[in-house]
């Protein structure tokens, strides 16, 4: 028994091992400082970058909890003409990357854009889109639904006796909103931001479209421009620092986070006049901005451009379902594993283990790029010289795939464990009396439990390939195109509306798992109405 456990915490700790390479590379190289490089980063590159992206991360940040958390108290708190279908329908912009809405906005509305030229027609002048303005209003619209859904959640299950006693005490419904509600949703509001924060940080797409320079745009061009690996490994760590205080704060602000659970809202305060109208007109107008016009001239583009499929984007087509496969099927393999040594071996190896393994979603995509290309390489000439052999370790197709594994561990994590933690220990026990132990046990008994999450998961892992550009940029062989790549080759030269076609099939791959996360939480509103009614 002992044996066993030992080799379970031997399997999570080398799980762990491919997330510590990225971090150990990343800091070590700011313990490594070249006077002459790091004379040219200062001088010529972090005052430009830096600047850019603290007041793009903290824009950004702003952006998102006000809107999000407005939404989210809208939707929540008070009756109005529409409310049931904007509940859900406000999600809808998760299906849509950042930079994909660039792709329709700049598209549209910079100088030669349809939409510009229109207006320019009619004396109406644009003014300038591509600059720090423009990426934040666009991240603002392809991020809020981060705050939006955890506040909502929050709210609705502080549920209706806390409301209620708020009300006891003479404070009106709004007054009880404001100081009441509002307050006790401060750990999810703070908690959605930084969520937002880390994928403004990790963002790559829409910085390039908007022609705004951050930390990770100058690592890819450190890496692809300058050609200087070191240059981009120096830069990699001065953005872990960014991203380390971010998850510090995240992981503070979720011990933090303890609401009053009691059910949900018996009663909502109904507008009614201009109130209801504004509230319904607020929401329809954030829901066209972010994601109805959007589509709809996504998808004008692509039926005039139909024509021109070539067989170049068919092939990025198949790469990046090839990828969303390859990856899921690694990544699942590597939760599941996870999962079931905590199961078999619970304690602090494991647990700390499980910690560093999922902490990869919060490290940007060139952090990963670069920070796990340096020790591969090194590995690979280490390899070759005292070996012989001629294996290259340090690129291709094993390195994204570790990459992504990396990445997205913690996606498909948090379905496994939720699924492992419905099957009780006592069917362990009755599956070994049956003479069923190890992998059989694992294979014939725990697998058929586990399918609808692991089904979960492999689909958002799916699409989140999908969607990544960084790591597929800097990462992918030699002729290896994706969607995602496609379309930053498309837009880098100004070919917007023929960006059209591979940004439509990247949104109608993240409308799978929108529409995962629409049906588990009406489902879940269901239930909690019943136990509130039951109560």
């Amino acid at each position: 028994m002992r044996k066993s456990r030992r080799r379970w915490q031997v399997l999570a700790a080398l799980l762990a091992l491919p997330t510590l390479l990225p971090l150990g590379a990343a800091l070590a190289s700011l313990a490594r400082i070249d006077a002459e490089l790091w004379s040219h980063l200062s001088t010529y590159v972090l005052p430009e970058v830096l600047p850019d992206t603290l007041i793009l991360l903290v824009a950004v940040s702003l952006g998102v909890s006000l809107l999000g958390t407005g939404l989210a108290l809208l939707v929540t708190m008070f009756d109005f003409p529409g409310r049931r279908v904007f509940s859900w329908a406000l999600l809808l912009p998760l299906a849509i990357p950042g930079y994909v809405l660039a792709t329709v906005f700049i598209g549209g509305l910079d100088y030669a854009g349809s939409v510009a030229t229109w207006l320019r027609e009619r004396g109406v002048l644009l003014p300038e889109l591509r600059n720090r303005l423009g990426a934040t209003l666009v991240l603002i619209a392809a991020l809020y639904p981060y705050v939006y859904l955890v506040v909502r959640s929050s709210l609705a299950t502080q549920g209706a006796r806390v409301m209620e006693a708020a009300r006891s005490l003479g404070l009106s419904p709004a007054q009880a909103m404001l100081r009441v509600a509002l307050p006790l949703s401060a750990p999810a509001i703070l908690g959605g931001t930084l969520l937002a924060a880390m994928e403004v940080l990790a963002d790559f797409g829409t910085v390039a479209a908007f022609n705004v320079d951050t930390l990770t745009s100058a690592i890819y061009e450190a890496w692809f421009a300058l050609f200087s690996v070191d240059a981009a490994l120096q830069l990699a760590g001065v953005l872990l620092l960014v991203v380390l205080v971010l998850v510090i704060l995240q992981s503070r602000v979720q011990s933090a986070r303890r609401t009053a659970q009691s059910g949900p809202l018996s009663t909502r305060l109904r507008l009614r006049g201009p109130g209801a109208v504004g509230a319904s007109l607020f929401c329809l107008l954030i829901l066209l901005l972010s994601f109805v016009a959007p589509a709809v001239q996504l998808l004008l583009w692509s039926c005039k451009h139909l024509a021109t499929l070539e067989s170049r984007l068919l092939a990025s087509a198949l790469n990046s379902v090839l990828l969303g496969g390859l990856a899921a099927l690694l990544v699942l393999s590597s939760a599941l594993l996870l999962g079931y040594a905590a199961r078999r071996a619970p304690g602090r190896v494991v647990s700390v283990a499980t910690r560093i393994a999922t902490l990869g979603y919060a490290l940007p995509g060139a952090l990963l790029a670069v920070g796990l290309y340096v020790p591969l390489a090194a590995l690979a000439r280490q390899a070759n010289e005292s070996l012989g052999l001629g294996v290259i370790l340090q690129g291709g197709l094993a390195l994204m795939l570790l990459a992504y594994g990396v990445r997205f561990t913690a996606v498909a994590h948090a379905p496994v464990m939720s699924g492992l933690g419905r099957i009780r220990p006592s069917l362990d026990e009755a599956a070994r009396l049956a003479g069923l132990t190890g992998l059989k046990q694992l294979l014939r008994v725990h697998l058929p439990l586990l399918r609808p999450g692991l089904a979960a998961g492999a689909a958002l892992v799916f699409v989140d390939v999908m969607k990544e550009m960084p790591i597929t940029l800097m990462t992918r062989p030699f002729g290896w195109d994706t969607l995602a790549v496609r379309v930053f080759e498309l837009t880098s030269e100004g070919e917007w509306q023929r960006a059209a076609l591979p940004s439509l099939g990247i949104v109608i791959a993240g409308l799978l798992p929108v529409w995962w996360l629409i049906r588990n939480l009406e489902r879940d509103e269901r239930r909690g109405g019943d136990r509130g009614s039951a109560a």
